[in-house]
């Protein structure tokens, strides 16, 4: 019996050895099969942003349940780098809501700043990611015209963020260093100043860019096309709220060209997608470009990636149907960094793929080759096509800091859900 209890107890043991060899075994081939140092696709779990394969970033979606940390696209496809010459409404840009309303901003000296951000890298950084449209809110503020989120038409102290001309300066300087490149700029006007406008787009350097006002198709015909653009370099698009602007500066009043859903909470509503009151109807035919609005009323940094997961696919849908079956030329959202994956980005590349070829995405187009006529490529595009104009460079390692990070948004939602607050400023 000694003996057999002592086999017995030998054989377990070997057993057990041979398991635990069998399960390292198991985690090296693991490790060794999985993918870094770049080689990583959108999706692949990852530990650091280097191991994401170019215009990636490794990050997490916790709204989504998703806390581990995976690729996620960080950079849009120029449509024009794929079709090219086509009229400038034929294509769809991804626009930032709030372009310069920053998280970690830097504030006036000895103040507190007390508004709501909408993103999270700079303008810079943002225009190099693929973004072509630049939502500005301008006012006067301190002698000078500044980019401000704020209340009643006032910019303060404590909602200021810096002058406009800084922010303006960087789009000349990424205009200059990508000649063919086309940028959008739609500000929510509350310069009083005469000629303010004028005088700053000029002091940046812009005005050599500025598509004039006398080009713009008002009978919703076709835009000139990108090439005429670029040769003519009318690069510079820019719209005002302020409609005798237009007469006055030669600032194209925005709802005289663009059509427009509802911005904010009813922007997001699914199964509706409501006209903003100051825009013209959907079934206007005096405007050819479609601006589709995509954010809450009140931003918040870890639920825009739930945003941009399969809701914001068919939210487009939505939109695209309210619209007459027009594709939108801009999409506005906070935070468009942040997603389950492929974000704004891949539903960027579905728009630009129907519209521009007839496929579900634009990595399918073939230049030159007739319309509906795709290349045979799996769903999803695993990661962007890449184009001249810069490689990812923004915010990675999301999933370190998101269930830490102070979110001043969540302050700031928190106080406005007392009336009182919500009087003192409107």
């Amino acid at each position: 019996m000694t003996c057999f209890m002592d086999h017995r107890d030998l054989s377990r043991a070997t057993a057990t050895g041979y398991l635990f060899l069998l399960l390292l075994f198991s985690s090296f081939i693991n490790i060794w099969s999985s993918c870094s140092n770049g080689s990583c696709q959108v999706v692949d779990s990852c530990s650091h942003s280097t191991d994401c394969g170019p215009g990636l970033f490794c990050g997490n979606c916790p709204a989504l349940g998703k806390t581990q940390p995976f690729c996620i696209r960080g950079q849009a496809t120029i449509p024009t780098s794929v079709i090219g010459g086509l009229p400038f409404n034929k294509y769809s840009w991804l626009v930032t809501h709030n372009s310069f309303s920053i998280v970690g901003a830097p504030a006036l000296p000895g103040v507190q700043r007390f508004t709501f951000y909408n993103q999270e890298d700079t303008v810079t950084n943002q225009l190099k990611n693929g973004v072509r449209g630049l939502m500005l809110d301008m006012y006067d503020f301190n002698g000078d015209i500044w980019l401000c989120h704020s209340f009643r038409g006032q910019c303060f102290n404590f909602t200021a963020f810096q002058p406009a001309i800084n922010t303006l300066r960087e789009v000349e300087a990424f205009l200059s260093k990508n000649p063919s490149e086309i940028v959008t700029i739609i500000i929510e006007d509350y310069v009083h100043t005469p000629k303010g406008l004028t005088k700053l787009f000029k002091n940046a350097g812009l005005d050599k860019y500025w598509f004039p006002v006398s080009k713009m198709p008002k009978k919703g015909e076709d835009w000139p096309t990108v090439t005429e653009m670029v040769k003519a370099n009318h690069r510079l698009l820019v719209f005002t709220s302020v409609a005798s602007k237009e007469e006055e500066e030669g600032i194209a009043y925005q709802w005289k060209y663009l059509l427009e859903n509802e911005a904010g909470d009813p922007g997001v509503q699914p199964g509706s997608c409501p006209n903003r009151k100051e825009s013209q109807p959907f079934n206007s035919k005096t405007a050819s470009l479609f601006l589709m609005n995509y954010f809450p009323t009140y931003p918040v940094e870890d639920e825009a990636c739930k945003e941009h997961s399969a809701r914001l696919a068919d939210r487009i849908r939505t939109c695209y149907k309210a619209a007459g079956s027009m594709m939108p030329n801009f999409l506005a959202v906070n935070f468009y960094l942040r997603s389950d994956g492929g974000g704004v980005f891949y539903d960027l590349d579905s728009m630009s793929g129907q519209r521009l070829c007839g496929c579900n995405t634009i990595a399918a187009c073939q230049a030159g080759a007739p319309f509906g006529s795709c290349k045979n490529i799996s769903m999803p595009t695993p990661s962007p096509m890449t184009n001249s104009v810069g490689s990812f460079s923004g915010p990675v390692q999301f999933s370190t800091s998101t269930s830490t990070v102070y979110h001043p948004n969540h302050l700031m939602i928190a106080l406005f859900s007392f009336p009182w607050m919500i009087s003192l400023f409107f």
